[in-house]
């Protein structure tokens, strides 16, 4: 055995570790990671949800199954590199995808099959609730799925004795505590930023809002305690030890750090938690998180407000649509290249074509796409046509016809970071860019820089994801030292040798897109009259 091997076996023998285990939509992850923070085994577990009565759900035994399989895969790991058994950990975190409904009863048991965050059956709570708040809730916060059962007289309400999200149910099954980090906690009910805590006057406001059903219960009676990242969240038990490791080798008394969802510890991998920061992750769908420095001055249909695990404010924009219509139009000219005799590389081709597009006309030449696959919130589209149209005297070019389709692919998000940038007056010192549009190196970059007029960056490695942002998150609650802040704390011990590349937005670029923009939103009656005729 090599003298590193040994070193990272004394590691995990003493419990220089932390766990971060996320139940992301299709893949539940787990990663151990060493006290410098870095991933030295991991299991995963691929699972799907089920439509059950209408309903988008996990079954209770698909959450445990997926958990204790993903953990003995990463234990069999541990075992098979280091030569031994994982019996203790410094310290555990959960992460889930974020919000959804999960009601119990007198004895915890699951009232009404688990809600995930992809029903979007709450519709008419949402408005109400946004109305009576003047705060935007959307459909899939834990709020607006207990309104909903509350306006369609569901039985199961009357019997509720504690609601949370996924995460928070994880956490409480191993340690025993109703608790939910506060990034978590601001997808179930709007934060108080300044007391980091669930909004009284709004609390107050929906109690009096249900006083007339005459339930047993207050809304504070039945939501989970909010905690901040550093607070300590509970231990394992033995029961939960049990429940987490079917073999009976982990042992009980590791603290476990406040539960989180998925975008919080997306912020913790990408370092984007600080005021004036943010992060973009573009691939299939795209959304955009700013970390503000104050409070909105009203409530916008396009802007979700959610918190960082420290309880700061962050808006966040997030669109359905768009790497697809780009992609499928490289696919196209794979096809072309395949029909020609010629063998397609496919990074080869990416990089070309978007290259070509640096060479277009800063407005991409009057050519207008749009990428829709499906609807798009911000726009105001239940469905979408992609689609592609221009003038006979535009100029079309492949230069161009590339332009058209990075920047269409960034027009949703663009018209809601606007609002932020334009309306609200909130300035950004970066943002920081991830997936699979930030591949081709420096073109994808520069392209976000132009929709949003803000540099940035790019890290040389891609990041861990939110397993790893949760083990982190346990991390510092063990080590933070006295006053020390999860930005400081990330950026002087996490990603203090991290590599980045740094993009300035290019003025000619910017006035490019916003020409572009103005022709994007005059557009949408022509995809409007795609989706009513086609």
């Amino acid at each position: 055995m090599g003298s590193d091997v040994n070193a990272m076996k004394t590691a995990i023998d003493n419990g220089k570790t932390a766990l971060g285990i996320e139940f992301g939509s299709t893949r539940i992850k787990a990663v151990l990671v060493n006290a410098q923070h870095e991933v030295i085994a991991s299991g995963t577990y691929d699972w799907e949800n089920q439509l059950v009565n209408n309903i988008w759900t996990y079954s209770l035994e698909a959450i445990w199954k997926g958990l204790q399989d993903c953990y003995q895969e990463l234990a069999k790991s541990v075992k098979a590199q280091y030569e031994t058994e994982l019996k203790t950990i410094g310290s555990i975190g959960f992460s889930a995808m974020m919000h959804g409904y999960m009601a119990f009863g007198k004895k915890d048991e699951l009232l009404v099959p688990f809600r995930t965050w992809r029903n979007t059956i709450t519709q008419e709570a949402s408005e109400k609730l946004t109305k009576l708040f003047n705060y935007h809730i959307p459909q899939r916060w834990s709020i607006a799925h207990l309104y909903q059962a509350i306006l369609n007289g569901e039985e199961h309400v009357s019997e509720i004795t504690y609601f949370t999200t996924l995460a928070g149910y994880i956490h409480w099954q191993l340690c025993g505590q109703k608790v939910l980090g506060v990034g978590e906690a601001s997808g179930m009910f709007p934060i108080d930023i300044e007391a980091r805590d669930f909004n009284q006057k709004m609390v107050a406001q929906f109690d009096a809002l249900v006083e007339d059903k005459g339930f047993s219960w207050k809304l504070a009676d039945i939501m989970p305690k909010v905690l901040a990242a550093g607070d300590n969240a509970g231990t394992l038990t033995a029961e939960g030890a049990k429940l987490l490791d079917v073999t009976g080798i982990l042992q009980p008394g590791i603290p476990m750090c406040p539960p989180e969802g998925d975008a919080g510890t997306g912020m913790v991998a990408t370092n984007s938690v600080a005021k004036r920061t943010g992060n973009i992750s573009a691939g299939t769908s795209v959304f955009a998180m700013a970390v503000l420095e104050k409070d909105l001055s009203k409530a916008y249909d396009e802007l979700d407000l959610v918190t960082t695990p420290e309880g700061n404010l962050v808006a966040m924009v997030h669109c359905n649509n768009c790497t697809s219509d780009l992609n499928a139009w490289v696919n196209i000219f794979k096809e072309f290249q395949e029909a020609m005799g010629q063998k397609a590389d496919m990074n080869e081709l990416y990089g070309t074509l978007y290259h070509k597009a640096l060479e277009g006309d800063a407005d991409c030449g009057g050519l207008l796409s749009y990428g829709y696959y499906s609807g798009e919130h911000v726009t105001g589209f239940a469905e979408g046509r992609p689609l592609f149209v221009r003038t006979p005297d535009s100029k079309f070019t492949l230069a161009n016809f590339m332009r058209v389709n990075l920047f269409t692919a960034l027009g949703a998000i663009k018209i809601g970071m606007d609002i932020l940038f334009k309306q609200e007056g909130v300035v950004l010192d970066e943002l920081l860019g991830h997936g699979g549009l930030f591949k081709t190196e420096g073109v994808g970059q520069k392209v976000v820089a132009a929709a949003v007029n803000v540099p940035v960056s790019v890290m040389k490695t891609a990041g861990e994801g939110g397993a790893w942002g949760i083990a982190v998150l346990a991390q510092y609650m063990m080590e933070k030292a006295e006053g020390e802040s999860l930005a400081d704390y990330l950026n002087q011990k996490v990603f203090a040798g991290e590599e980045s590349v740094r993009m300035e937005p290019d003025a000619k670029d910017v006035a490019g897109f916003e020409t572009f923009i103005e022709r994007y939103k005059k557009g949408l009656a022509i995809e409007r009259a795609a989706v009513e005729n086609l």
